[in-house]
């Protein structure tokens, strides 16, 4: 149970259950953009792709997207031959022409409405601030193009300066996260930290923010 979302769980049931299109969740590190995913996940009835974006792989291309579809590689094959071996380039499995981006990104769109010839397919993706640019684009352009097919794709990213990562992703809906009403964090402290004494409870929960990052 997430305190103090419902609001944000309904919006994102509606992408899900209605399974086409793609989401960007935006907030500031710990309040909460995580937890939004994984109780996705819990509820889907579709085949769950997931990658989170990792700092120390940010400058090593196509590593996220090798991640994200290792599980569903054997697919690869029902492209267009020249899809295929661009997509196999780009992710060092053999193929005879470096990945092009282009050639990528239409591949990947396209593995991700092969998958969902078979049922409702569900890409979580969070951290994306952290996404390698190559990746990234991938991604972005694959979701750009959803329109009727059973595939959703929900992006966490977090808010802040180019210090702290960036997740450009203009043309897609977005969905920003606010710190939790009192109540909302009081619950969630009462929930997850129970045995903390009172004075610290009231500590948390006049610090504010500090209380929302139980998530």
């Amino acid at each position: 149970m997430l305190h103090g979302r419902q609001a944000e769980q309904a919006v994102i049931a509606e992408l899900v259950e209605g399974r086409y299109g793609a989401l960007v969740v935006r907030g500031e590190a710990g309040i909460g953009k995580s937890a939004l995913l994984e109780c996705s996940a819990a509820g889907a009835r579709a085949q769950v792709l997931r990658v989170s974006g990792v700092e120390s792989e940010a400058d090593l291309p196509f590593a996220a997207l090798h991640l994200l579809l290792r599980p569903v590689l054997e697919h690869v094959e029902a492209l267009p031959r020249q899809q295929a071996e661009s997509l196999r380039g780009a992710l060092g499995l053999g193929g005879a022409t470096r990945g092009d981006r282009f050639l990528v990104g239409l591949a990947t769109l396209n593995l991700l409405v092969e998958l969902s010839a078979a049922g409702p397919v569900l890409c979580l993706v969070d951290d994306a601030q952290w996404l390698d640019g190559e990746s990234a684009d991938a991604l972005l352009f694959a979701a750009r193009r959803l329109h009727a097919e059973p595939v959703a794709v929900l992006f966490a990213a977090r808010d802040g300066d180019v210090r702290d990562g960036d997740f450009p992703a203009r043309g897609l809906p977005e969905l920003r996260l606010r710190e939790l009403d009192a109540e909302a964090a009081g619950n969630l402290l009462a929930e997850q930290a129970a045995d903390l004494p009172p004075t610290v409870r009231d500590q948390l929960m006049a610090e504010g923010p500090g209380a929302t990052r139980w998530h």
